[in-house]
Parts: structure tokens; sequence; C-alpha cells
């Protein structure tokens, strides 16, 4: 694959949706471009605005929240994972309102002691509480709500 097919794939594969430098990486390495063409090509989309991780950070934050419902322990992870700078993912931990967040993990913990068909009993409280630690949630956070409900 030449110079000029992979930068046109990995445009392409960075304008279907924000992408992280280790993801296009990856991408370019399956599509078999050399390491020199992949530092160029990387810098090339940055300069284009394709690749932008502060934004990538921000958008992938937003949606396992808002969509996905996931706490800022889990994105952090996740986000830290991608090798993204701790400005960017402080940056998309901004994106998350605060009101926002409690709402949604009280939301969490009305619906799964629904499931669990109340919240009597000391299992349930932990069962609750693993799903939320699953799920990203802060422990502190966690056992002040169950506390509350």
């Amino acid at each position: 694959m030449t110079h000029e097919q992979a930068f046109q794939r990995a445009m392409k594969y960075c304008a279907y949706q924000d992408r992280c430098q280790k993801e296009v990486r990856t991408k370019l390495y399956e599509l078999g471009a050399c390491e020199d063409s992949i530092e160029q090509i990387l810098s090339d989309l940055i300069a284009e605005n394709f690749l932008n991780e502060e934004r990538f950070a921000t958008s992938y934050a937003r949606g396992k929240f808002y969509y996905k419902d996931w706490g800022r322990i889990k994105i952090t992870r996740e986000l830290q994972q991608r090798e993204l700078s701790s400005y960017c993912i402080k940056k998309a931990m901004m994106e998350i309102d605060e009101q926002d967040y409690l709402e949604t993990l009280n939301k969490l913990v009305t619906k799964k002691t629904k499931q669990l068909g109340g919240m009597g009993s000391l299992i349930n409280k932990k069962k609750i509480a693993n799903f939320l630690f699953q799920k990203g949630y802060e422990s502190d956070l966690v056992w002040e709500t169950l506390k509350m409900s």
C-alpha cells in the first residue's frame, strides 16, 4: 500500500467517527503501512484536523456517560488505555455535568433495586453496589447513595 493510499484510508477512518492516535496507528499497521509512513500520516491527519485527541476524549466521555451510563472511573480507565494525555482526560471529565452524574447514579440504583425486588437485604445492597462499581462509579458516592435509598 502506498503512502497516499494509506493516508486516504486513514482519512476515511477518522471521518467516520472521532478516533485517537492509538486507534489510527493500529489500523494503519493492519493495513500494512510502514512505520515512517504511519508517523507522517498521523501528523498530516492532525494538521488537517481529522485527528484531534481532545475532541475524541470529550466525545467519548459524553457518549459513554449519556448513552451507556458509565461512571468517571471507567471512562478515565478507558481513555488511559487509549494513551490519551491527562490534560485530555481532565477536559473529557469536565464534559460530564455533576447534576446529571448524580441523577444517573440514582436512576441506576432505582433500576437495579426494581430488578432485585427491593433493597431490604444486605445481599441486595452489595449486588447493587457491585453493579455500580462495574459501571465505574466512585465507591464513596455509591455508598452514600445507597444509604439515602
